[in-house]
């Protein structure tokens, strides 16, 4: 997948949770987000970019949730699903 259309999309869920009152929270859902729904693949692909582009494009949000969480597993999907 292009990286610029991965950064993009990063940071579209970036400033979804970025409203989020509590920034720890923001950050590990964030990251939950990305381990949850994103192929290992992309995972891989926007990894790649932090280590040999410094993450260049992404929001400071995101890249501050990638570095927090990126070696942890994400939590298990909340009751009801994503809408619960």
């Amino acid at each position: 997948m292009n990286i610029d259309n991965l950064v993009t999309m990063a940071n579209q869920i970036g400033t979804f949770f970025a409203s989020y009152p509590d920034q720890e929270e923001a950050s590990a859902e964030i990251a939950n987000h990305l381990k949850r729904y994103w192929a290992p693949r992309m995972r891989s692909e926007l990894f790649a970019h932090i280590d040999d582009a410094d993450g260049e494009g992404l929001a400071t949000i995101v890249l501050a949730a990638i570095a927090a969480h990126r070696g942890e597993r994400a939590a298990p999907p909340a009751p009801g699903g994503d809408a619960g």
